[in-house]
């Protein structure tokens, strides 16, 4: 049969590997990335023509890196993305993610094919203008623990707002349980920040925690903006990139979105395999349309080292067509003890996501938060 009716344009994005083994090995598997992330075809299946010529992937470098490691760059016809994020998973590590050995690293994308995917509708400049917060880092408090009945979260909440941070999110493990019902939660939360709020004079964006299937998690989010939520939290991981990229296009609910990384983590944590953290954690979640990307930080006990949240604060920030920069984020029992490093590592643009020692004394919350973003303000000053 004839592919006369493929026209390729000849642009291509890149896609970087880190492939373990010998250099005769990262060719010989690099050779096999180029069809398995297109055709995936036994090569006597593979007509001659523009489809082996030009659609299947190209082999442009190997270097090596280390004993052991090399570094592979492959290009693919742009022709091959259509704009959602689900392709651009599917083309970059779709069957790359079934073999051991096989690490994406980066991608770099032409800024038409960027255009077409969502990217985030508010960004870190859209963000600073909604809270009237110029120059500080931003900071947010989480309610939980799971367990907890809406009134009881709605009161951590008030105290939270009192305390002037920016963000209250939900923790991750707030769903829809009988305990604690999605709508009696999010109105009763709502409320009580914004009562907070009239009282301080300090706008606070609440994001309650989004789950489910799409017809239940677009209803949850137009009845969390009805009751006066001021952002939404999704977990990628559990509901899609694709259903992210969903609600950063609707015209309502039209709200800035936290992405959690619940779910991902065995997508880095072998560092011979998988997705390095610079692209699960900065570029997936930015090209998906999240404002603000949450994942932990270096120095706990999780696989993600300085380095790395280096290079996702880059990945949140570096030119990316016409998509705006967005928040990388300081979490993981965050106390006022790290804000020079995290200072020192991200600069200003960045969230804040306080730990719960600011909770040790429940008669000082508000206080203890005002103390944190007091700090944060004199570091910025000074």
């Amino acid at each position: 049969m004839s592919d006369h009716h493929l026209h390729l344009s000849g642009q291509r994005f890149s896609v970087e590997y880190d492939i373990h083994g010998s250099g005769e090995d990262a060719q010989r598997r690099a050779a096999i990335l180029c069809i398995d992330q297109t055709v995936e075809a036994a090569d006597h299946v593979i007509p001659a023509g523009v489809i082996r010529d030009e659609l299947l992937g190209h082999v442009v470098g190997i270097d090596r890196v280390s004993d052991g490691i090399h570094r592979a760059v492959l290009t693919f016809p742009v022709e091959l993305l259509d704009g959602t994020i689900g392709t651009l998973l599917h083309m970059s590590f779709g069957m790359a993610g079934l073999r051991y050995g096989v690490r994406l690293t980066n991608l770099a994308i032409p800024d038409g094919a960027l255009a077409r995917m969502a990217g985030p509708r508010f960004g870190s400049p859209g963000l600073r203008a909604l809270l009237e917060v110029p120059a500080r880092p931003l900071v947010c408090a989480v309610l939980k623990p799971l367990g907890w009945s809406p009134q009881a979260l709605a009161d951590l909440a008030y105290d939270f707002a009192l305390g002037e941070v920016d963000l209250i999110k939900d923790d991750q493990s707030l769903g829809d349980h009988p305990f604690c019902p999605f709508a009696e939660r999010v109105t009763r939360c709502a409320e009580s920040i914004a009562r907070a709020s009239r009282q301080t004079g300090k706008r606070c964006l609440y994001a309650p925690h989004l789950s489910g299937p799409w017809p239940t998690l677009l209803d949850r989010a137009s009845l969390a903006q009805h009751a006066g939520a001021g952002a939404l939290l999704l977990c990628p991981g559990l509901v899609g990139f694709d259903t992210l990229s969903s609600m950063a296009r609707l015209p309502f609910p039209s709200l800035p979105l936290l992405a959690h990384p619940d779910f991902q983590g065995s997508h880095y944590v072998n560092p011979a395999s998988g997705i390095a953290p610079t692209v699960l954690f900065g570029l997936f979640p930015r090209l998906a349309g999240a404002d603000i990307s949450i994942y932990p930080t270096f120095g706990l006990d999780f696989p993600v080292s300085e380095e790395d949240c280096r290079n996702i604060g880059r990945a949140c920030r570096s030119r990316l067509g016409p998509c705006p920069p967005i928040f990388p984020s300081a979490a993981g029992r965050m106390g006022a003890s790290r804000i020079d490093e995290m200072l020192a590592l991200y600069g200003t643009d960045v969230l804040f996501v306080l730990g719960s020692d600011l909770r040790r004394d429940p008669t000082r919350i508000r206080t203890a938060c005002q103390e944190f973003i007091r700090l944060l303000e004199a570091r910025v000053v000074s």
